[in-house]
């Protein structure tokens, strides 16, 4: 099997990135750097890789940070819309990755695509207050310290044809008249955009900064993800207390 083909099923990046990577020297076969992705390994040689000097090992669950762009649907496959299926390179689309929860479609940002249906689940759960942060740019009259109040004592959504519904505690942190930072550790259907309609206010555009310890690289562009480092993924578990 190809070199790069290798590195990507075991979880260390798509065939662009395992390539950056075998650029870098980093990985070695018997201890002699191998630099050439079409190196085709036998089975035995592929046993013998390491990266950093530590053995390359296929790793069962795959983790990726995609930076969602406008437009899109947080779906994997879709007859007419875009979705962030189309972002997945084709060797992965066999992998069983999804989303890990839902951005609307034209939200922008943080979003994890992984098979770890486990980690999935506890993300999503509101037993574990994952962190999400969002960057809200609106229309209307400036936000006051009334609404941070109002949001840090978790307000309750009064809307026409349903039931009234408690949401928990969030920090609301005023930036300008048009634009503040949401911390929320809930995820309701069009939250954001129900909590600032309550208070009269319309959402014009919406970002995610960040979903617990995960946020995007320097430079990333939309469209663009990239692998979690083991750190990473580290951190994600440790905050759903996963192990």
């Amino acid at each position: 099997m190809r070199l790069d083909k290798i590195l990507a099923n075991s979880g260390y990046g798509t065939r662009s990135e395992v390539r950056d990577l075998l650029r870098s020297g980093r990985v070695r076969l018997r201890d002699e750097i191998v630099t050439d992705p079409a190196l085709h390994l036998t089975e035995e040689q592929a046993g013998e890789l390491t990266l950093d000097g530590e053995p390359v090992t296929a790793s069962r669950y795959l983790y990726f940070c995609l930076y969602k762009p406008d437009q899109c649907l947080t779906a994997m496959t879709d007859d007419r819309l875009p979705c962030v299926g189309d972002y997945l390179p084709s060797e992965l689309k066999t992998k069983k990755i999804s989303p890990v929860g839902r951005l609307d479609y034209h939200t922008t940002g943080v979003l994890l695509l992984t098979n770890d249906g486990e980690l999935s689940h506890r993300l999503t759960s509101p037993k574990w207050h994952q962190k999400k942060v969002y960057l809200v740019t609106y229309s209307g009259e400036a936000l006051t310290d009334r609404e941070v109040a109002l949001f840090a004592k978790g307000m309750t959504l009064t809307e026409a044809g349903h039931a009234p519904e408690k949401l928990k505690s969030a920090e609301l942190i005023l930036l300008s008249d048009q634009q503040c930072r949401l911390v929320l550790t809930e995820g309701k259907t069009h939250q954001v955009k129900r909590m600032l309609a309550a208070t009269g206010r319309s959402v014009i555009a919406l970002h995610r900064e960040s979903m617990g310890p995960l946020t995007l690289h320097e430079g990333q562009k939309p469209g663009e993800m990239y692998p979690l480092t083991p750190d990473e993924i580290l951190a994600l578990k440790a905050g759903t207390e996963l192990n």
